[in-house]
Formats: C-alpha cells, structure tokens, sequence
C-alpha cells in the first residue's frame, strides 16, 4: 500500500479548512464547558467528530483513521493513564495510614493561611514535580494533597493547574526542549537560553495571579511579599540554569529554592489576617496570632511525609537518562502500529520535504515514570506497616475510582492523534501560521494550540516546531526565537488540555465535573498565552539582543 500524503487545506481554502479542522476541539470544549457532558461522552463526541472529518473532509483511508485512533489511545492508557493512577496510588495510601492528616498539620505549621499553602504547593512543589516527572504528575499530586488538605475541589483543580504552567517547557529534566532540538537542528543550549529568557517573567507573575484568581485583589494583596518570593526565587534560578548549565534540571533546582526561601520567609513574617474560604468560616489563630498550629514531633511528621519523599526521590532517579537506559536494557518492548507507521506523509510547507510519519508504541514498564510512582506507593505502604494484601486492595481500589477517567484519558488522546493523522492540526496551525509580520504575536499563539491538542509541550514541539522554524524565516524572524515561543507558549495551554483536566479531576473527585474545572482555568490560559505572545513580540521588533547569541 502507497504512503497517504496529507493535505492541509482540503477545501480549497485554508482558513475555511481550519474552521472544520477546528470542529472536534469546539465539540469538545463544548461539551464539556456549556453542555457538562460527562468527560468520557465528551471525549468519546469529540474523536468521533475528529475521525468524521479525517475520513470525510480531509480523505484519509478508513484503516488510517482507525489506526491513529487507537494508538492514541495506547499512549493515552501508558504511559499517561499509568502515571496518574501510580500518583492517586500514593495519595490514597497515605489516607488510608492516616498519615496525610500529619501531612496537613506540619503545612500549617508554616502557615494555615489558605493563599500560603496554595503557593507552596501548586507552584512550588508542583514545579519541582513537573520537573522531576512531568506528564500531568504535578496536577494529579499537588490537587490531591490540596484536596487533602482541605481545599474544595474546584480551587484545589484550578490553582494546580495554573500554578503548572511556567515550569512546563523544562519539564520531566528538560524533555519538551530536548524534543524540539531534535526536531528543528536547533542548538538545544540556544533553545534552553532563549525559553529561559521568557519564562522567568512568568513565573514571578503566576504566583500572584493565582492569589488574584483565588482570593480576588485584597486577598492577593495580603500575601504579595509570599508571591513575591515565591516568584523571584523560582524565576532567578530558572534563568541561571538554563541559561549555563541546559534545560535538564531547571525545575528541579527552581522548585526545591522556591519552597525553601518560602519557608524561610515565612519564619519571619506571616499574613496580618488568616485567609479561609468563604464556607470554611474563619480561624481564630492560637495565642501570639501567627497563624500558626502546635507542631508535631520531628519523628512523626517524617513519617508522615514519607511517601511524599519517596515519590520524590523514585521520580528523580527514574528521570535520570543512566536509569532509564539501564532499565531499558532490562526490558523494552516496540511495537508498530498495523496500517500506520509510516503509512502517512507529512508534507511542506509543515515540513521541508516530504516526511513519513512513524507510528511505534513504546512498552517501556520498568523505566516508565508511572513505575517509579507505583514503586514509591508500595514501598511506602510496607514502610508504614500495610501489610502487602492491603497494599493490593489500596491499589485495586484506586483502579475502580479512576476507571472512567482512563477512558476519557484514551480517548482524549485518540482524538489527538487523529486529528494529527489526518493533517487537520497542522491546517490549523497554518492558518495562525499565516499572519506575516503578526506572526511574532502568533507563534506562541501556536504552541498553545499544540498543547490543548496533544495534552503535551513535548508533543506540541515535535508537532509545530519545523513549522516555527520555517515560517519565521518566511517572515523575517529569528528561527530560534520562533522555536523558543513555540514552548514557551505552549506552557500556558497546558491548563486547558482535555488529558490535564480529566487528571485534575480525577485528582479532586470531580468526576463529570471537568466542564466546571475548565470554565474556571480557561480565561487565565488564553489571556497568559496572549501576554506571552506580547512579550515575544517586544523581544523579536523592540530588544532582539535578548535572544542569544554565539550559544551552541
């Protein structure tokens, strides 16, 4: 059978081909944002529009839509689906041990102000883990401990996933940069200087818009010194390390001095007023009025802790590339896709020469960052004296409560991976692609729209990236500038992914929900992916000597 070479405007017109293109995400969003469609049917709507419209519009052989239809949703059940059912692992077994109410109490021992537990947690733990893990794990564990906590489970969905934006482009040790580099030819040191020239404004900025979006101006007034360091001791690093030493371990250094001059601030200096959700009902503070509560013995908060540091640690070591190639060589197995792999064709001007398009699912379970999670669960549970039989049932349980939310998790990406397939997300990309000197404002624009495609930076990159690059030569502007905006755009549509909603509410007990968790996140990540595009702009036309020079 001859190759399938796609075409992007198969209406004769590419902004009428984008319009149809766009129809399976409309469907989807709105099914899930003004209907409350349940997120499986939602999900389920939105692959049968996209398979519709490849099938249909774009001419795509039915065996070809099928085929990109199922392994996207092999890749949506492992390694994604595992990795959020490995994190709700650990956090179910530190409730049923009892130890996540130790949990709760050493993190009001910093402060039981709501605003400071939100920015430790969401923003500062959460980009250490987006860091160390990456793929939705920051979601899935920063909404569950806020959940654990006492968050109700809108805000704690929400403020995780805001707060999991600016880390993105250097998430899982660099992976999303590693992939455009790849992809482009581009030096990865010049892709990492350049992102790392963005991102930091942004990440100063997160933590008070998300106080903003949590307790409105007067409430985020009352913790600024907290956002403001927060911020700065996120952002400074940020810019250092990927600037001298390469995108692979930003967050993890950002995140861990982030949490840490947070907690030395907060020694000093706590909120005048205790801030608490409207139904929770204020909380008197004990005498001397720092808002602080009677600390546990040093023995027992460790123990309590302890799942977390484990998965920490299991995250780390299970990121690093002489893990993963050892494990690798344990055991690996590849399969090809039937019908699919390199049976479609990408074409120019998307790419610049026509490009088959590989289709292998990776089973990769010992190297999998999910198996680390899962480990880290099991050994905490044995650690804390779960007998190995209550470990399993702990685990089978989970399975049950996330059933339908891996359904939505295959489903979601089934959609992805025909819509990539079949050529419509790249039409779409084209069209924004095709605004001349706008293109500084578009560009990251376009990395946004890869997110809330593919649930993923990384996949956005590889995705859009030669597309970035080629355009901007077309235009005037710098390639690597283009390539950089690409993800660091992206970061801010990694709220509003189906895959990252569907774990936020799996995380929060939302199930069914996910309209309301994107009704509430959806206005942050279009106005934050717009001033990334302004800011783009002001350093393509007004400072062009902040992108890098002379970097290989």
């Amino acid at each position: 059978m001859l190759p399938w070479t796609q075409a992007y405007a198969p209406l004769g017109n590419l902004y009428l081909s984008a319009a149809v293109a766009a129809l399976p995400i409309v469907v989807l969003l709105a099914a899930l944002g003004l209907f409350q469609v349940k997120a499986h049917n939602a999900a389920l709507l939105g692959l049968a529009t996209a398979f519709v419209i490849a099938v249909v519009v774009y001419r795509m052989p039915v065996q070809l839509a099928v085929a990109s239809a199922f392994n996207g949703a092999l890749y949506g059940l492992f390694p994604i689906g595992w990795i959020v059912l490995s994190a709700i692992f650990v956090y179910d077994i530190t409730v049923y041990t009892g130890k996540f109410e130790i949990v709760k109490v050493s993190i009001s021992g910093f402060a039981s102000d709501r605003r400071i537990q939100a920015l430790l947690i969401a923003f500062g733990f959460g980009g250490f883990m987006e860091g160390a893990a990456g793929f939705s794990t920051p979601v899935a564990i920063c909404a569950a401990m806020l959940i654990g906590l006492g968050f109700k489970p809108l805000p704690a969905a929400g403020l995780s996933l805001i707060g999991n934006t600016a880390p993105v482009a250097f998430g899982a040790l660099g992976t999303p940069l590693i992939a455009l580099a790849r992809v482009t030819g581009l030096s990865l040191d010049a892709l990492s200087a350049t992102v790392g020239r963005q991102l930091p404004f942004f990440s100063v900025v997160i933590p008070f818009w998300m106080m903003w979006a949590m307790a409105g101006r007067e409430g985020m007034l009352g913790v600024w010194p907290a956002c403001l360091v927060s911020g700065l001791f996120f952002a400074i690093p940020q810019f250092l390390v990927s600037n001298w030493l390469g995108p692979t371990l930003v967050d993890v250094v950002a995140g861990a001095t982030s949490i840490a001059a947070t907690a030395i601030l907060l020694r000093a200096w706590q909120p005048k007023k205790v801030w608490r959700f409207a139904d929770e009902g204020p909380e008197a503070p004990p005498p001397g009025g720092s808002g602080r509560v009677r600390a546990r013995p040093g023995s027992e908060v460790l123990g309590a802790w302890l799942p977390w540091l484990l998965l920490s640690l299991f995250v780390f070591v299970w990121g690093l590339k002489p893990t993963k190639t050892a494990l690798d060589n344990i055991h690996v197995a590849k399969f090809t896709i039937p019908y699919l792999d390199r049976a479609v064709l990408r074409a120019p001007p998307v790419v610049a020469k026509p490009t088959a398009e590989p289709a292998v699912f990776t089973l990769n379970w010992l190297s999998a960052t999910g198996t680390g999670l899962f480990l880290s669960g099991v050994v905490s549970g044995l650690l804390l004296g779960v007998a190995p039989l209550q470990v399993a049932r702990i685990f089978a349980r989970t399975v049950s409560r996330v059933r339908f939310s891996l359904l939505t998790i295959a489903a979601m990406l089934g959609l992805g991976y025909t819509t990539r397939f079949a050529g419509s997300d790249a039409t779409m990309g084209l069209a924004l692609a095709n605004s001349g000197p706008l293109f500084a404002f578009f560009s990251p624009l376009l990395g946004w729209l890869g997110v809330a495609l593919t649930g993923s930076d990384t996949a956005s990159n590889v995705l859009f990236g030669n597309l970035q690059q080629i355009t901007a030569q077309q235009v005037g502007m710098s390639p690597l500038l283009a390539s950089a905006a690409n993800s660091s755009g992206g970061v801010m549509g990694k709220m509003i992914d189906a895959q990252s909603i569907v774990v936020a509410g799996v995380a929060t007990g939302q199930r069914g929900g996910e309209g309301a968790i994107l009704r509430y996140v959806f206005f942050h990540s279009l106005v934050l992916a717009a001033l990334v595009g302004v800011l783009v702009c002001l350093q393509c036309y007004v400072f062009p000597g902040i992108i890098p020079q002379g970097i290989r």
